[in-house]
């Protein structure tokens, strides 16, 4: 079991682990998830010791492991770690990177070594590259071979920081193979993962880290399918967003077409259906909202390159306007085609700040 007690890190210049608190039970395989640079990999490393908290405590099966009375060569016997760079030493042959460790830190004679290392091997699928070099293999090769060096030392606890990001996409499904072949053994494991259907499919825990910690953490299902905070859920939905509170005429238009502009060349959206929004922005705000004596608009525009919609949505206080009722024929002609989508509805409820709410969502199709 690992337990983690108001884990902090502090770098010169970042903090990437504020607070973590949480514990694994033994067998667990979790997920865990989030944007760049939110301390997963950070995690990882300090519960390996190969990053030293700044404060709070480490457990492993109920020891602290960070207090500088513990034995680390002992508890990285029982913690094997798979890194996104493979790790493999490119003067030694295949068999050997896996041998050696064996032989260094488990105190196994060459031959014990030779038959785990082959029987490992086998099982990845590299029984006959044996002799060969590392750099003699493919990416997927080489990460197969580092986690079957793993699987040599026995650990109870394997911990994997990205094992596939730096694989090109035809080797991906190799190596997650093998990670869902070592899933079934009952080892614990942590998986630092971008690949969001791997996560899904290999976890029974999901964490997804943001603000410093953990900010939500539950099953595959309730963190995939009913994520219950907002950033969880727009990184599950993938999705992106820009926002304005517009208060005053003099509100300057021509930077947000310079910032959609720039947002839709960021996300690869498509210029026609950027075009067809910033039609629809500039009819529903310059040329009819714009007109009110002391306009309150919300702008939100959001891409989900999970769903590949984009929607414009807005929200304003005072006289109703139906889209509808433009005499824009080219605004008109966007609303009419069937990839566009409209929900235009005036409120009737005293606790929003807002009397209307206009949302056009534009989808793509070949």
């Amino acid at each position: 079991m690992i337990e983690l007690r108001h884990l902090r890190k502090v770098y010169d210049n970042a903090i990437p682990l504020e607070d973590v608190s949480i514990t694994i039970n033994d067998g667990d395989v979790i997920a865990v998830i989030g944007p760049s640079g939110t301390g997963k990999s950070t995690l990882l490393r300090c519960i390996n010791m190969l990053e030293e908290p700044t404060s709070g405590e480490i457990l492993i099966d109920g020891k602290v492991i960070n207090d500088g009375s513990c034995d680390l060569n002992e508890v990285r016997k029982k913690m094997g770690m798979v890194f996104q760079s493979f790790n493999l030493f490119g003067h030694l042959t295949v068999i050997e990177n896996i041998m050696n460790p064996q032989i260094t830190l488990l105190g196994r004679s060459r031959q014990e070594a030779y038959e785990k290392a082959m029987e490992l091997l086998w099982k990845v699928g590299l029984g006959a590259k044996a002799l060969n070099y590392p750099d003699e293999l493919s990416g997927g090769q080489q990460q197969r071979i580092a986690i079957a060096r793993t699987l040599a030392m026995d650990p109870d606890i394997i911990l994997f920081d990205e094992p596939t990001s730096a694989l090109d996409p035809s080797m991906i499904g190799e190596v997650q193979t093998i990670i869902r072949m070592i899933a079934k053994t009952g080892r614990t494991m942590m998986i630092v993962t971008h690949e969001m259907d791997f996560a899904r499919k290999i976890s029974n825990r999901v964490l997804y880290m943001d603000d410093g910690g953990i900010y939500e953490e539950g099953t595959p299902k309730q963190i995939f399918e009913n994520p219950q905070k907002d950033k969880t859920r727009r990184f599950i939905q993938r999705l992106s967003t820009l926002s304005y509170r517009i208060e005053s005429t003099d509100f300057d238009f021509e930077t947000v077409t310079d910032e959609l502009q720039e947002y839709a060349e960021k996300l690869l959206i498509e210029n026609e259906r950027t075009s067809k929004l910033q039609i629809a922005l500039e009819e529903i705000c310059v040329n009819n909202l714009f007109l009110m004596e002391d306009p309150n608009i919300f702008v939100r525009i959001d891409y989900s390159e999970k769903s590949d919609v984009l929607l414009l949505d807005l929200k304003y206080k005072g006289e109703h306007f139906d889209p509808k009722d433009s005499d824009n024929i080219l605004f008109n002609s966007i609303l009419a085609e069937p990839t566009t989508t409209m929900v235009d509805e005036k409120i009737d409820n005293p606790e929003k700040w807002y009397d209307n709410h206009t949302a056009i969502s534009f989808r793509w199709e070949d």
